[in-house]
């Protein structure tokens, strides 16, 4: 989407724009989806959920097909995909550990679901380039459209325990104002979240602005733009595989550290380079600091937080991550607007260090 909103307007902003939309549901409804993961069947969520992707998806093919499409219906599906990743994330979060039956492999089961979702991000990327450059973004749809039948089908395939479902008499506001007091309550799960909100804000959105990168700054077109996000895709896989390895998760709070300084200073030096060759090592560091930081935050988020709280608990990461990444996007499509996408960045950097800085103080500190 973000690609054919640039081919269609060649504007930095509309970039921000279509980021916004097709994220900012999550700030408002991603809470509200928590209480229903831990009052409700999170595997009929879930098929729900991508039922209603797969149409989003549809439609978007045959508005492109159709040589009809407008940026209006993009930023109406982006909206509706939006609101469908706010009840979808949440569930899909919580509904992890039903699937892993010893709960020491709970770390190891979502870094590997990582490596699964960014293998995703490794291929898609790449193909979906030359498939732009050949046959149109239509068919990149249309495909997307079509892969929602494998995940439906293998929802439907799998063999379960029962879940932990919250026998609450109260009403969902009440449900919901003991999720926050809980996490504020307690110090991990405060401090995870909270870097997890900057991040969002200002770091992530560098993807905003790669197909600018792609156009503008390294001179090349769909298959730069694809190179780029490979290059992050690559970096991100590296480090999901790298968590799923680990054997003890002990060390994990000070890994997050880490792994935010990896990301900034691959992202400032991403932002200077003017060569092909030199951003995809640097895009390759970026993602796999950011992922790193990701994956690590939810691992430690599922270990520590109690069993009846988990749908809220993972819908506040869900809020912290996607919902902060619209406004986010906006202020990134603004900024690059003004100052212009290299000197966006590099404050984007500035301010993710300045972050990992604290964090690391507060990890010192013993998270009280």
């Amino acid at each position: 989407m973000s690609w054919l909103v640039y081919r269609m307007t060649g504007s930095a902003m509309l970039l921000g724009v279509i980021g916004f939309t097709s994220q900012i549901p999550s700030l408002v409804l991603s809470p509200i989806a928590g209480v229903l993961a831990d009052r409700m069947n999170r595997r009929r969520i879930l098929i729900f959920t991508q039922l209603l992707s797969m149409a989003q998806a549809f439609t978007l093919a045959v508005l492109v097909l159709a040589g009809s499409v407008a940026v209006w219906h993009i930023v109406v599906l982006s909206i509706v995909l939006g609101i469908v990743n706010a009840m979808d994330m949440p569930v899909r979060h919580s509904f992890t550990v039903e699937m892993v039956e010893d709960r020491s492999d709970l770390g190891n089961a979502i870094a590997l679901n990582s490596s699964i979702f960014n293998g995703a991000r490794l291929i898609g990327p790449s193909l979906a380039g030359i498939l732009i450059a050949t046959v149109g973004e239509g068919l990149c749809f249309l495909i997307n459209g079509v892969s929602y039948l494998a995940v439906i089908a293998a929802l439907l395939a799998m063999k379960l325990r029962p879940g932990t479902q919250v026998k609450s008499d109260g009403s969902i506001v009440e449900d919901l104002r003991e999720g926050f007091a809980y996490a504020w309550r307690n110090g991990p799960i405060r401090a995870v979240l909270l870097l997890v909100v900057l991040v969002s804000l200002v770091g992530m959105p560098y993807t905003v602005l790669l197909p600018v990168f792609a156009g503008r700054i390294l001179h090349g077109g769909a298959h730069t733009y694809g190179f780029l996000m490979t290059a992050s895709g690559v970096g991100a896989f590296t480090a999901a595989v790298y968590l799923a390895s680990l054997r003890e998760t002990g060390r994990l709070c000070r890994i997050i550290s880490y792994a935010i300084t990896t990301f900034s200073i691959g992202m400032a030096l991403f932002a200077v380079s003017r060569s092909i060759w030199l951003s995809i090592p640097f895009l390759f560091v970026t993602g796999f600091g950011v992922i790193t930081q990701l994956a690590a935050s939810n691992t430690i988020l599922q270990t520590v937080v109690e069993e009846d709280k988990r749908g809220r608990i993972m819908s506040l990461y869900t809020m912290a991550l996607m919902g902060m990444m619209p406004l986010g996007s906006l202020l990134a499509g603004a900024l690059a607007d003004r100052v212009g996408v290299t000197s966006t960045l590099l404050m984007q950097s500035a301010a993710c260090l300045a972050g990992s800085w604290l964090f690391a103080r507060r990890l010192h500190g013993g998270m009280s």
